[in-house]
């Protein structure tokens, strides 16, 4: 199961049975509105705190992860889910919903291919049956911890990005348990903390790029396999400044990536007349357009093989008060649709 120093390959081929993915008002406006399974029309979500609006996004994207495939929380065994607030209390309250066993795990921005990973190695070794393994994220609440809060208008550099509001979660199972083609996840590289002293808090996608580079050659490398192996190589959140870095690392590296292979859920998720910087970030931004978009392309014939690889910022408010530069990591995950 493990191949190289940082790869698991699954022989049972866990399957992604469905998902949930569920919206703000913003993400309603942008490119990807008919991948969604819902929407909210207000940041407030009815609670009377942006934190507590995540935790509804998460709780909304359980439910319909469950519905479609008519299961009930205690149907599965394990809820493997993060997000970026502090010790990532939306998922916590939302896991307090749900009554599902869990594991709260954090990789800031990479959470959803932690989760991923995680679920499929354990459900690929006979743990359980069903796992949800899911992120979240909330513009205001994001914005509140790490940057100015949203009331105080505080002006941003063209280097930022939008954080998205959104939750996706994926119901994974074993591959035993459908017959009919379903994206099935087939391996899972495990990455490094890279941290190449970056100190800029604005600017994620140039301090993340070496990070996911090092996953994908790791990946390459560990399976004996070259870029070609894939349809598509998506990043979770590196967005303009992070994906042209991640292409001219590539190059200089000598790994043949071509740039139409290579895209970025951060670029993928809003119109180019929506005003959000560099592009999206967020743990719910490589989640949805995942879990949504990319999924309903694979389903429709479009991509055979998609090597997800989610990437996250390290950093708390704490360490950047005390002049710490970026530590940051990926973790890649192979779909195929089989």
């Amino acid at each position: 199961m493990l191949v190289g120093n940082q790869t698991w390959v699954f022989d049972r081929k866990p399957a992604i049975l469905s998902t949930g993915v569920v919206g703000g008002p913003f993400e309603k406006e942008g490119q990807l509105t008919n991948d969604f399974d819902k929407f909210h029309t207000d940041l407030w979500m009815g609670k009377d705190s942006y934190e507590k609006a995540q935790t509804v996004l998460l709780e909304d994207a359980v439910d319909i992860a469950l519905r479609k495939k008519a299961l009930k929380g205690e149907d599965v065994q394990f809820f493997l889910a993060g997000d970026l607030i502090n010790q990532i209390t939306p998922t916590s309250f939302a896991a307090r919903t749900n009554q599902i066993p869990h594991l709260g795990i954090f990789s800031a921005c990479a959470t959803s291919t932690e989760g991923l990973g995680l679920a499929a190695m354990i459900i690929n070794n006979g743990g359980a049956d069903y796992i949800l393994a899911g992120a979240s994220s909330h513009n205001a609440s994001a914005e509140r911890q790490f940057r100015y809060p949203t009331e105080y208008g505080g002006q941003k550099p063209p280097t930022a990005q939008w954080t998205v509001t959104g939750a996706g979660v994926a119901l994974v199972g074993s591959g035993t348990l459908v017959n009919s083609p379903h994206p099935r996840i087939t391996s899972a590289t495990i990455g490094k903390v890279i941290d190449m002293g970056l100190t800029d808090p604005f600017n994620m996608g140039g301090a993340m790029a070496p990070a996911a580079v090092d996953t994908i050659q790791r990946h390459f490398f560990d399976l004996g396999i070259d870029p070609s192996h894939y349809d598509l190589i998506v990043t979770g959140d590196l967005a303009d400044i992070g994906r042209r870095a991640a292409l001219d690392l590539f190059k200089q590296k000598g790994v043949s990536v071509d740039a139409e292979q290579f895209q970025d859920c951060g670029l993928l998720i809003y119109k180019k007349d929506q005003e959000v910087f560099a592009g999206a970030s967020g743990p719910a931004c490589s989640a949805v357009v995942m879990y949504g978009h990319l999924l309903n392309e694979m389903k429709a014939g479009k991509y055979k093989r998609i090597l997800f690889v989610a990437t996250g910022a390290l950093l708390s408010p704490l360490s950047f008060q005390q002049k710490e530069s970026i530590p940051c990591i990926a973790h890649a995950v192979s779909v195929e649709y089989i």
